[in-house]
């Protein structure tokens, strides 16, 4: 995607088997970089990327990293790219700024694995634009964002910037929340090459891009319960806690997560079940929090709105009844016909509060 935008970026190609990371860097002629293909962060210090000379190293290493796991992810496939000759790093990014309504321009000399580090301990290396929407980004205006990086001559600020115009291009062109260029590298040569770069696109603007159909639908990386909540139409995440997360709006379920965790429990689990869910969504979706062992606990936090509250307890009762295996629950229920869906509660003999934090604790204690 880069490259098609005038980036230019190292060569490289994916590979699923060690035999097909031997053909690729024979192709490519030379040293390699063996990458893990892992939507973590901070894969190289944890072994995720390694570095091969000839195609049989390569073959070697990529039989090693190729269903191993970098931090609890299952490596399922390595890209093969031409090593580089660094000579120096720097940090190039455009994001969405959600604060300040418009995207904004990051850039840094200090670009590699250590950037959070950077941005933490000396934020003032780190040089920020915010890009007003209806005027964009060109090179002029990168150019003089670059001018306080003492590190860069002028013909490197030059081409810099032309890089950081062409980020924008990318995110305006792909509808992407993020592009990351980090590191963003300058070679022996002198020349300035992506060498590894994130992207996060919108996926409310898919529609408009059915380029990316195949991608978007690659779910590879999804356990085997987030694979059949997707086929369910159910938002769920697995998470390595022991306590059930469900709740009606992801807003809602993430402050129940932080509640948890503030009185001492981790969630096992994220499952937004939506606005209007109906009885037999709510049923399917605590059956499935409950099918996973690791969950001790089940805290089920409902505020009604277009969800009545009658209607998830209906839901709730059904999934009790069903489920081959039950877990102790703690319901959280306020608003639409919250009183009555408190009643079927307490009359099938499960726990109800109105009170988040109470809930919460209580779902801990169990």
């Amino acid at each position: 995607m880069l490259a098609r935008c005038g980036l230019p970026v190292p060569k490289g190609e994916v590979a699923g088997t060690p035999g097909e990371a031997r053909d690729i860097a024979a192709q490519i002629g030379g040293p390699v970089a063996v990458k893990s293909q892992v939507l973590v962060s901070g894969r190289g210090k944890a072994g995720g990327i390694l570095f091969a000379d000839t195609p049989a190293e390569a073959s070697m290493i990529a039989s090693h990293l190729i269903g191993s796991t970098i931090k609890d992810t299952p490596v399922r496939c390595v890209l093969l790219e031409e090593k580089l000759d660094i000579a120096a790093e720097f940090y190039a990014s455009v994001a969405i700024d959600r604060d300040a309504r418009r995207y904004v321009v990051l850039a840094s000399s200090e670009g590699g694995v250590d950037i959070e580090d950077v941005a933490r301990d000396t934020p003032d290396r780190i040089l920020r634009q915010w890009i007003e929407p209806g005027v964009g980004l060109d090179e002029p205006d990168a150019e003089r964002m670059l001018q306080p990086l003492a590190a860069l001559d002028d013909g490197l600020r030059s081409r810099f910037a032309s890089f950081i115009a062409l980020l924008y291009r990318v995110v305006r062109d792909c509808d992407a929340e993020l592009v990351e260029l980090n590191p963003l590298v300058q070679t022996a040569s002198g020349d300035l090459v992506a060498a590894d770069a994130r992207m996060i696109l919108d996926d409310n603007a898919l529609y408009r891009h059915p380029e990316f159909e195949e991608r978007s639908l690659d779910r590879s990386e999804d356990t085997p319960r987030e694979a059949e909540a997707r086929r369910q139409g159910l938002t769920y995440v697995d998470l390595p806690g022991d306590i059930g997360i469900v709740g009606n709006g992801a807003g809602l379920v993430m402050a129940t997560m932080d509640t948890v965790h503030h009185f001492g429990g981790r969630a096992a689990s994220f499952l937004d079940i939506g606005g209007g869910a109906q009885t037999d969504a709510i049923k399917r979706g605590l059956m499935l929090v409950m099918s996973k062992p690791e969950v001790r606990a089940v805290f089920f936090n409902i505020h009604g709105g277009i969800t009545r509250c009658d209607v998830a307890a209906e839901g709730i009762i059904l999934a009790l009844r069903e489920a081959a295996i039950r877990k102790p629950l703690v319901v959280r229920m306020m608003g639409t016909n919250g009183e009555q869906g408190v009643k079927m509660l307490h009359q099938a003999g499960i726990e109800a509060h109105s009170d988040m934090d109470a809930a919460a604790e209580a779902v801990v204690k169990l």
